[in-house]
């Protein structure tokens, strides 16, 4: 292949990139108010911002965090953790809240950590089925995506616990968001979404990728959720586990995806885990975007 080919190609590839790069989502926690405000003139208006649910925060934190993502123009997301909330009143007070002070329509669900519910909710489903949702006007409920395992459910039961999920939530007549845990493979990724398709589930996906960051801290959030960080993975990824100093991007995680996505794959975009901090994944951003097409540059 000759050289001028070689580069013709390469161009393409970045290009495909930064088009899968472009309409990301991105997850903070309450305490990143101040930098997700900083980093808000380059953020596009409308963006998704998730709002984790940490046990350490109050439902006020989270609840002034999902207002303060509102009013600096972006689609707020708040976390709801089923094994962590202790009753229905808490429930129907962090719905009803988020609804009415951060116009928030969207929420993620997750089972939560903690092997013994504080309350009546043992799971995400049990979080659908109160109703409590789509009565405050909830119209997207985000639900998690494990392409390399989960945590306690065999690969099976996960399956079938992602098709109902989805059926409940359509069934009621909202949307489903399936968001990914992060990963730094493309494989596993690309080899889910053509089972996920194969399955009849057509939701919207959002492929988990992580911010720049340091290697030790990408190695640690990997440790922290069971995601695969073997010394082959991560030299796909671009760093060597034996060499821990630095800072890593998802540059070729993400032109492997955009090499590896077809249209048979539905609705892919990604959302970006700032394990570096929200600034330092807003100037990543914007400088890959600006790379693959300047007018896509956001100051």
């Amino acid at each position: 292949m000759s050289d001028v080919a070689s580069e013709s190609d390469r161009a393409a590839r970045v290009n495909a990139a930064g088009r899968l790069v472009d309409d990301y989502s991105i997850e903070i926690t309450p305490k990143d108010v101040a930098s997700l405000r900083d980093a808000a003139p380059g953020i596009a208006p409308g963006t998704a911002v998730s709002v984790t649910f940490l046990a350490t925060d109050t439902l006020d934190q989270r609840i002034a965090a999902a207002t303060q993502a509102r009013a600096l123009g972006f689609e707020p997301m708040p976390h709801l953790s089923a094994r962590r909330i202790e009753s229905l009143a808490e429930l129907e007070a962090t719905v009803s809240r988020a609804t009415a002070h951060a116009d928030a329509r969207r929420m993620f669900l997750v089972a939560g950590d903690p092997p013994v519910p504080a309350g009546p909710f043992a799971d995400t489903m049990a979080l659908v089925r109160t109703g409590l949702f789509e009565r405050h006007g909830v119209r997207v409920i985000g639900i998690a995506g494990h392409p390399e395992r989960h945590a306690v459910m065999d690969e099976a039961m996960a399956w079938r616990a992602l098709a109902d999920k989805d059926g409940e939530i359509r069934a009621r007549g909202m949307t489903t968001l399936i968001v990914t845990q992060f990963g730094f493979d493309a494989a596993p990724f690309l080899a889910w979404l053509t089972e996920l398709r194969s399955r009849g589930i057509d939701a919207p996906v959002r492929i988990g990728v992580p911010g720049p960051a340091g290697i030790k801290t990408l190695l640690r959030f990997a440790a922290t959720c069971g995601v695969g960080a073997s010394a082959s993975v991560m030299a796909k990824y671009g760093l060597s586990i034996t060499k821990l100093l630095g800072t890593a991007g998802p540059d070729r995680l993400i032109e492997a995806l955009a090499d590896g996505i077809e249209p048979a794959h539905g609705d892919v975009r990604l959302h970006f885990y700032p394990f570096g901090g929200v600034g330092k994944t807003m100037t990543w951003i914007n400088d890959y975007l600006a790379a693959t097409d300047p007018a896509r540059r956001r100051h």
